[in-house]
């Protein structure tokens, strides 16, 4: 390179150079390996120099003008082209580049702050949305007073469950607490005693030890008659405390034997007068009664005393359930008793006033315990008292009609005495007025609900006669008179009517219940579908070209009916006879004659002349009915003679029933023999074994130990009343194997109860499972609730907790597990099945009470089982259905009777036939 080219690279200060050049040179002067670079002065170099803040951050290892390969490349290119203009280009590309890549980054970061810019200028113009903010704001307020809500409700169960056993804790240290301090009360009081004692006892300090003489007792003679008498007054109350002490000790009165005499002997043991009169005379020694009380007040407060021997003896019959109350009841009767027992032990004749003063606090604690306790059970007390005394009532007005046998006569003086012992009671629990007052109450209600509801107006039909003579005439003639007479009446009646019962049928419900009728309500409620399916009937035979068959047949149906409704011989029975004559109304239809019109004319006027007066309105509704349709018309009018017909057999049953009462039992006994024949009772055999079989195991298990004999022991009544039990008592469905034929008659009545069982454990269930999760008494009665659960249908579990919920609030975690046990409560009543623990007990309870009812053999028996029958449901969980349980034990009771005296005989071969099976097997 010439010198004029190397002498241009040079700066000259009179020419300015561009920056780019300028760096140029600097990066030219600074690559020199030969020259030496000289640092500017520090004031100059501070001019150049950025700022630390805008110094740009470079790395050693990566940057492209720092590393050594880049200061190798600069080198080998200058030294590989020899010249310092190839230098010269190449560092002015790369230089341009670098610069190019700067101004890309130096817009990019323009372009960038003014997008923020832009941005934020917007942000600044834009107006605040503060209605989406606040709604916002507000949705999370909700949001979070509805989350706070839903856990405050989850948790108020568990904080009152907390706080009520922190309650029940801080009682029972204050209780540990208490009885700490009167342990160490007493410790001191005996620790003073003893000190007092040992200060009266000691003696001056003598040099010698006293003679035999010197140690007698010195005795101060009194100088006054004043002294002598405080002296004899003194001794004479020591006696009396003595003697009164010592009459009460004598009269064992201590838990030990309590607890080993059982209950009944208790309660009479302290039921005594002298008893009571020594508890008296102890507690007025004591200041636990007052002197001038009267004998009333005495004899109350003494039992309330002696009750503490009852509780803590038997608890089990005393106290009902195992709840707080009861406990601390049982707490303070241990108390009062502890400082009862360390008073009358003690060796003074004279107590101390500490133990005097524990006693007092003992006995005031127990009398508020057991004052709670009484009047939270009285209630429940008053209930079951009522109930049983209701029981009496309703067996003595069964009974008090029936003079033969002397039955009215036995139950009599039992139910007296009974009710006088409750009649008792319930003074002594409510007082005499409230208590007399309740009772007219419940009797009344008891009397007006079992009382037999009578049609309302005159049911005897206008046509009905009944000539004096058939009153006179022998039972059995009117039994077996063929087709004629009551019972063939009845039959007539029933070939008219399909809904009538057979003879043998009628029977059997009479001298089951005397009052029986035949119930008009299914052939009410099915009308619509009655004469809905007749007048089908007419017009498809109209339709096959069969009308005049039908129209024939339904005249002569009515002629037979409405005959059987009058006396033959009378001036109505020759004119429906003339009227609907069978052929004539034939001959008038085959030659079109027939009219219509003319025929509900003239049953529209012999009707009212027929029916009872209670069927005025519907006769006349009958006769104003213009419907254009014949066959329905038709229809409706033999709707209406089948409901007379109904009527004329009930009123035919209220005039003779006395008379077949009589003979229903020889009556019976004839049917039976003709249907059966000579045909083996296989069903009855097999029920009769299975029955036996059961009440040998009972007995068996019942006695200690093996009974050998527990076969002997298992009479022909016990093994009925088993059988008859095992088959009525039960939730499946009656089988058809199951039912033996002497109680064929029976069998709607057996499903009937059976689905009632089925019913009562269910609803019983349910409202047992809500009283123990609300901590309420099993005996209070929920009749109400049970009345609303009874027409519900098992598949709605919802409205089971609805009917409790109509009176009892039911928290949210008792609500939860209450509908998880309904549900598997009304699975199994779904399903006709004992699954559920609670069912399967209450099953058996009403099964075992039925039983202990029905097995009672004599009068003492039944009455004193009638009596205990509302305690004993009670108690068991079922104190709603105390009525509905002694209605059935009262039918099935007589079911028994009727069944064993019309087919005794038949009987008697089945027990001789099945012990000799038996004889057979064991010798065997």
């Amino acid at each position: 390179m010439s010198h004029s080219d190397s002498s241009g690279l040079e700066p000259d200060s009179s020419h300015p150079l561009h920056p780019t050049i300028r760096e140029e040179i600097q990066d030219l002067m600074m690559s020199s390996d030969n020259e030496t670079v000289h640092a500017p002065p520090p004031h100059i170099a501070a001019r150049f120099s950025r700022s630390s803040n805008f110094r740009r951050k470079t790395s050693a290892a990566s940057s492209r003008r720092n590393s050594l390969s880049s200061h190798h490349s600069s080198r080998s290119s200058r030294s590989a082209h020899g010249g310092p203009y190839s230098t010269h280009v190449a560092q002015h590309l790369r230089r341009a580049s670098i610069i190019e890549t700067r101004k890309a980054r130096l817009a990019d970061r323009a372009a960038h702050a003014e997008q923020v810019r832009l941005r934020a200028a917007m942000a600044k113009a834009a107006p605040r949305l503060s209605a989406s903010s606040e709604e916002r704001a507000l949705a999370a307020k909700q949001a979070r007073e509805k989350f706070l809500a839903q856990v405050a409700a989850n948790c108020a169960e568990e904080v009152k469950r907390a706080k009520r056993i922190a309650e029940d804790t801080r009682e029972k240290k204050a209780a540990e607490h208490l009885k700490l301090k009167e342990d160490m009360q007493e410790r001191l009081a005996e620790a003073e005693r003893r000190r007092s004692l040992l200060q009266h006892q000691r003696r001056p300090r003598t040099v010698t030890l006293p003679s035999l003489e010197e140690r007698r007792v010195f005795v101060r003679k009194p100088q006054t008659e004043h002294e002598a008498a405080k002296v004899i007054q003194k001794a004479w109350r020591n006696s009396r405390r003595r003697r009164v002490v010592s009459d009460f000790i004598a009269l064992g009165l201590t838990l030990e034997n309590i607890q080993k005499t059982s209950f009944e002997d208790v309660g009479s043991l302290l039921s005594q007068d002298r008893v009571l009169e020594a508890t008296t005379k102890v507690l007025k020694l004591y200041g636990l009664q007052d002197e001038d009380t009267d004998s009333t007040g005495d004899t109350a407060a003494t039992r309330t005393f002696l009750s503490v021997f009852l509780v803590l003896g038997h608890p089990a019959h005393v106290l009902s359930r195992e709840g707080e109350q009861e406990k601390d009841l049982i707490e303070k009767a241990k108390g009062l008793l502890l400082c009862f027992d360390l008073v009358v032990t003690s060796p003074f004749a004279t107590p101390l006033t500490t133990q005097l003063g524990f006693l007092s606090e003992a006995h005031a604690s127990f009398q508020t315990a057991f004052t709670a306790w009484k009047d939270q059970d009285s209630s429940v007390l008053l209930d079951t008292m009522l109930a049983q005394f209701v029981e009496l009532d309703a067996i003595w007005q069964s009974v008090k009609n029936d003079k033969e046998g002397h039955v009215a006569e036995d139950y009599r003086e039992g139910i007296q005495h009974n009710q006088t012992l409750l009649l008792v009671r319930l003074k002594r629990l409510a007082g005499p007025d409230r208590s007399m007052k309740m009772i007219q109450q419940a009797i009344r209600k008891s009397r007006k609900a079992n009382m037999k509801k009578k049609p309302a107006g005159d049911v005897r039909p206008r046509a009905a006669s009944f000539p004096s003579e058939d009153v006179t005439t022998s039972p059995l003639t009117t039994i077996e008179r063929s087709e004629s007479g009551t019972v063939t009446e009845a039959s007539g009646t029933r070939k008219a009517a399909p809904l009538l019962p057979d003879n043998r049928t009628i029977m059997h419900e009479l001298a089951i219940n005397k009052e029986y009728r035949i119930d008009t309500k299914p052939k009410i409620d099915m009308r619509e579908n009655a004469i809905r399916a007749v007048s089908e009937n007419m017009r498809q035979g109209l339709e096959s070209d069969l009308g005049d068959i039908f129209v024939v047949a339904m005249a002569e149906t009515l002629r037979e009916k409405l005959l059987n409704l009058v006396m033959p011989g009378k001036s109505l029975h020759t004119l429906i006879s003339e009227s609907l004559d069978t052929a004539m109304i034939a001959n008038q239809v085959k030659i079109g004659a027939f009219s219509y019109q003319q025929f509900f004319s003239f049953m529209n006027s012999l009707l009212p002349k027929i029916c009872a007066p209670v069927r005025d309105a519907e006769v006349k509704a009958l006769a104003e009915d213009q419907t254009e349709d014949p066959f329905e018309r038709l229809a409706k009018l033999n709707y209406i003679v089948d409901l007379l017909s109904i009527d004329h057999a009930n009123f035919s049953l209220q005039m003779n029933a006395p008379l077949l009462i009589k003979e229903a039992t020889n009556y019976e006994q004839k049917c039976f023999a003709r249907t059966v024949g000579s045909e083996a009772l296989t069903r009855t055999s097999q029920w009769w074994s299975r029955a036996k079989k059961r009440t040998v195991e009972d007995i068996a298990r019942r006695a200690t130990g093996h009974n050998p004999i527990a076969a002997i022991r298992a009479t022909p009544d016990k093994v009925y009343m088993q059988g008859l039990v095992d088959l009525a008592i039960g939730v499946d469905k009656l089988q058809e194997v199951d039912l033996p034929e002497t109680l064929e008659l029976d069998r709607t009545r057996i499903e009937r109860i059976r689905t009632d069982i089925l019913r009562i454990v269910v609803i019983s269930a349910i409202l047992l499972t809500a009283k123990n999760l609300m901590r309420r008494d099993v005996r209070s009665q929920w009749k109400e609730q049970a009345q609303r659960m009874w027409d519900l249908p098992f598949e709605d579990a919802q409205a089971f907790i609805a009917a409790i919920e109509s009176r009892y609030a039911l928290p949210p975690t008792t609500k939860t597990q209450l509908s998880g046990t309904t549900e598997r409560i009304l699975l199994d009543g779904r399903n006709r099945q004992v699954s559920h623990p609670v069912v399967k007990v209450l099953l058996q309870k009403i099964k075992t009470h039925i039983h202990a009812r029905l097995s009672a053999t004599s009068t003492q028996e039944r009455v004193k089982s009638a009596s205990s029958a509302s305690q004993v449901l009670s108690s068991g969980g079922l104190p709603e259905f105390v009525v509905q349980v002694g209605a059935m034990v009262e039918e099935l009771q007589k079911v028994a009777d009727v069944d064993r005296e019309a087919h005794g005989k038949w009987y008697d071969g089945i027990i001789e036939a099945v012990n000799q099976e038996e004889d057979a097997g064991s010798s065997l």
